[in-house]
């Protein structure tokens, strides 16, 4: 009798694991199976900037967002029977930059000229090109108002495998030191280049948020405010004085199935 109860006992129990198995595979590929897939490309329109301005930048005599591209691919698993929430995930290569030209005054500054560095607060022009290409990963929340609108938000990761933050001095004069340095002047036609490029970070992080709407059928157009969390610069880089955030705005195109 004994030996026919531990018989019964072992077929349950292996027949328990057995059915436990196959509900985990089938919830597995249910879960697949229920994914929606997109590829999306677009253009980051923004830069990088103090928030708020700071003092030392007395005007913003020019900018140019340059051209910023972007294209990713992204998975979406929608939840509930109703299918109004939803969250993804997704990787995308970008660019980020732009171009300046301000008038500034006490900008901490740490110039090149005549193959000597000169460290100090500037007066005067400072020209300006930011430029970054990075891996961003984006982890995401989505709210569906209806079969054509949707909205997100969520953080995202970057890394940068490429940055160049560098430009030029000109028509004006360096503090060595601090405002009440030696004074060193550069005329109209007298340039100092600069390179922060390497003190820039490879790691950032943020918030995203947007919106989409399907125009025809599996194409929609997409809108997403990037803005950046912590300074481009290493915390260890003190020449520039204020923190800079980048703050983008990406525009663009979806394929969704």
């Amino acid at each position: 009798m004994k030996k026919i109860v531990i018989v019964i006992l072992g077929a349950l129990i292996f027949g328990l694991r057995d059915m436990s198995a196959t509900e985990k595979t089938n919830g597995v590929k249910e879960f697949f199976a229920g994914l929606e897939y997109e590829v999306n490309a677009g253009t980051n329109i923004g830069g990088a900037s103090p928030i708020p301005l700071p003092s030392e930048i007395r005007k913003i005599d020019s900018y140019n967002p340059d051209l910023n591209l972007q294209i990713g691919v992204s998975a979406r698993k929608w939840l509930g029977d109703k299918e109004k929430w939803g969250v993804g995930l997704g990787i995308r290569l970008e660019t980020k930059g732009m171009k300046t030209k301000a008038t500034v005054k006490n900008y901490g500054m740490e110039i090149i000229d005549n193959g000597k560095t000169l460290k100090g607060r500037w007066t005067g022009k400072v020209q300006t090109k930011y430029h970054s290409r990075q891996l961003v990963i984006p982890l995401t929340a989505f709210y569906k108002l209806n079969r054509r609108i949707r909205f997100n938000v969520g953080p995202y990761l970057s890394y940068a495998f490429s940055n160049d933050f560098g430009g030029y001095v000109s028509d004006g004069y360096l503090r060595e030191g601090d405002p009440t340095g030696n004074k060193i002047s550069f005329g109209a036609d007298s340039k100092a280049s600069y390179d922060f490029g390497e003190q820039l970070r490879k790691f950032q992080w943020g918030m995203q948020l947007g919106g989409s709407v399907t125009v025809y059928k599996q194409l929609a157009v997409n809108a997403n405010l990037e803005w950046g969390c912590n300074d481009i610069f290493n915390s260890s880089f003190k020449t520039v004085s204020f923190n800079l955030y980048p703050i983008y705005l990406n525009l663009g195109f979806a394929y969704i199935f």
